[in-house]
C-alpha cells in the first residue's frame, strides 16, 4: 500500500498509446497501471519490444499518450489529453532522467552539469551551485567537483547523472537501464544510491532495466508483456 506523503508520487490508469491508424495501426501500450509511491525504487522489466520505452516516453512527457491517466507528484498532468500547458517546464520541474550513458556536457565540469537545470529554471547561479554541491557530497563526489566530465570513471560518471536528475528535487525519476555500462560492483552501489536518495527526498523512481545484477534488490517489480504491466513482489535484498 502507498504511504501517504505531500509528494504523492507516480499514479498512472489505463494508459494507452497507439502508433499508426486503421489497419496499419499498432497498440504499443493497452490500458497500462502502475503507481510508484514516495520514496519507493520499482523495477520495470520485460522482454524487447513489449512497450518499455513507450511507457517511459509518455511518463516523461516525450510523446503523447492515446488514452489514459497520469499524476505525476501531486499534479495531474494527462488525463485523455495533457493537462500541462508547457511540457518542457513539466520535464525540467517534475521529472529526473537517469540514462544508460550519462551525457555530460563535455565542455562543464561536474558542479556546472548538475547546476545547468536549476540555472535554467531561473535559480541564480549561486543558488544552483550551492544546490549541485550539497548533491555531489551526498553523492560522495564532491572531490571531483572541479573536474571535467572526461576526468572520471564511469561509475563516478554516473553519479554525477545521478544529481543532476535529482537537483531540482523532482517528485519523480525516470532511470532507463542506468547500471548497464557497469560492473556488479558499480553497478550495485548505483542501485544502492537511488534507494538512499528516493528515501531521503521522498522521490518516487521507475528503473527499467535488463540487469539480473540489479532485479533481486526491487522490493516491487512491474513485468510489461505486449503493452499491459503485471505487478509482482520482488526479493527486495540488501536495502533496508
Amino acid at each position: 500500500m502507498l504511504h501517504e506523503s505531500n509528494r504523492s508520487g507516480i499514479h498512472i490508469a489505463g494508459l494507452r498509446k497507439r502508433y499508426g491508424e486503421g489497419d496499419t495501426a499498432v497498440d504499443a501500450l493497452k490500458g497500462v497501471d502502475m503507481q510508484v509511491a514516495p520514496g519507493e525504487v520499482v523495477g520495470l522489466i520485460g522482454p524487447s519490444g513489449s512497450g518499455k520505452s513507450t511507457l517511459l516516453k509518455c511518463l516523461g512527457a516525450v510523446i503523447d499518450p492515446s488514452a489514459g491517466r497520469m499524476v505525476l507528484g501531486d499534479e495531474v498532468i494527462y488525463d485523455d489529453g495533457w493537462k500541462v500547458r508547457d511540457l518542457r517546464a513539466l520535464r525540467r520541474d517534475k521529472i529526473g532522467f537517469v540514462f544508460q550513458a550519462p551525457y555530460l556536457i563535455p565542455f562543464l565540469d561536474v558542479t556546472d552539469n548538475v547546476a545547468l537545470l536549476p540555472m535554467l529554471a531561473g535559480v541564480t547561479n549561486g543558488e544552483s551551485r550551492a544546490k549541485a554541491l550539497e548533491l555531489l557530497v551526498a553523492l560522495d563526489v564532491q572531490h571531483r567537483a572541479r573536474a571535467m566530465p572526461s576526468q572520471l570513471s564511469g561509475g563516478e560518471q554516473q553519479r554525477v547523472a545521478i544529481a543532476r536528475g535529482l537537483v531540482n528535487r523532482p517528485p519523480v525519476i525516470l532511470a532507463d537501464e542506468p547500471t548497464a555500462p557497469l560492473d556488479s560492483e558499480r553497478a550495485m552501489a548505483v542501485i544502492r544510491i537511488l534507494n538512499d536518495m528516493a528515501r531521503k527526498y521522498e522521490t518516487a523512481i521507475i528503473v527499467v532495466t535488463h540487469d539480473e545484477k540489479i532485479i533481486p534488490t526491487f522490493k516491487r517489480i512491474y513485468h510489461i508483456r505486449d503493452g499491459v504491466t503485471h505487478e509482482e513482489a520482488g526479493e527486495g535484498r540488501g536495502f533496508e
